[in-house]
């Protein structure tokens, strides 16, 4: 069977210079998932959201938009503006874990609320014709919190339905819920995306190998921390190419550079990169060093020669 790699969207770092620089050096995934969009009270779509979505810089990618509310209106507002772009599908987040997003009744912490679940997508469905698609996780307290939505879901027609297989009030700590989202391959009738720790080929392969009639898998923080993880799933293999970390350094080059451009003067650029490093420094040799490395870097040169070491001490 045939699967579809997909990149679940991180905000702060997915957005379209990762999205091209990661699929012109490395490649292997089949769509990307946006960041979400968050309205303010006066439904603006802000400056970085209109960047990130404007169709220019997304020629070669397929990219979904996301969108984060609980607000029917909001969510119409954002169904007209993606649209406008000519975008066709529109993923709605209910899988944001963060605390400050849960409890103004976001992401995670609105799938307990099917009445709202149902209110919002009844009328996207009677006053739209976009394609809706949902990001979700088991629930924020307890899995039966999604068990107890699929009869909502089920009464529209959604085109898939990704589950981080983890609880809200998880975050990312503790282990994914296996067993959780076998539970929803057993109950929900829509089609289903598996997504949760999916940081090796290994990894892909057991979960391959654990849901078989899934055949689409989203990857998230794994594909930050080792950009080259989707071609090396799809080419099925273990063995890195060996120009592994100079093709590495020629990615890190180009959105940095980017980055460097679109954000003004040397500590936001650093601030960004240091969040990148976060996960980069995962697939190095000694990660604690690496990244202790780039935090005492204090200004632009100083981090270019540590990454230059980094990577040199990579070979």
């Amino acid at each position: 069977m045939s699967y579809h790699l997909l990149s679940s969207p991180l905000q702060g770092f997915t957005d379209f210079r990762f999205r091209n620089a990661q699929q012109k050096y490395f490649g292997g995934i089949d769509t990307y998932y946006a960041p979400y969009i968050r309205l303010n009270k006066k439904q603006v779509i802000k400056g970085s959201y209109q960047r990130d979505l404007n169709p220019e810089v997304n020629t070669s990618l397929e990219v979904i938009p996301q969108v984060m509310t609980a607000d029917p209106d909001d969510f119409i507002f954002v169904i007209k503006y993606i649209q406008s772009l000519g975008y066709k599908e529109l993923n709605w987040n209910l899988g944001c874990p963060y605390p400050m997003v849960t409890k103004s009744g976001m992401g995670s912490g609105l799938i307990c609320n099917t009445e709202k679940i149902d209110h919002i997508l009844d009328r996207a469905h009677t006053e739209t014709d976009v394609t809706i698609s949902m990001k979700m996780r088991l629930g924020y307290e307890s899995p039966e919190e999604i068990i107890n939505s699929f009869p909502i879901l089920e009464k529209y027609p959604l085109k898939s339905v990704a589950i981080h297989a983890r609880l809200g009030k998880q975050l990312y700590k503790g282990g994914v819920d296996l067993e959780g989202f076998q539970k929803c391959i057993d109950t929900a009738k829509h089609k289903l995306y598996y997504n949760g720790d999916i940081t090796t080929v290994a990894q892909f392969r057991k979960m391959r190998e654990r849901f078989p009639s899934i055949e689409h898998f989203m990857i998230g923080r794994g594909l930050i921390a080792d950009p080259f993880l989707p071609s090396m799933i799809k080419a099925d293999t273990t063995v890195y190419p060996e120009n592994r970390w100079a093709i590495f350094r020629e990615f890190h080059d180009e959105i940095y550079a980017q980055y460097d451009a679109a954000l003004s003067g040397p500590t936001p650029i650093k601030m960004k990169m240091q969040g990148f490093w976060e996960f980069f420094a995962q697939a190095t040799h000694n990660p604690q060093k690496v990244f202790k490395a780039i935090k005492k870097a204090s200004n632009p040169v100083k981090y270019q020669k540590a990454v230059g070491e980094i990577i040199a001490a990579q070979r």
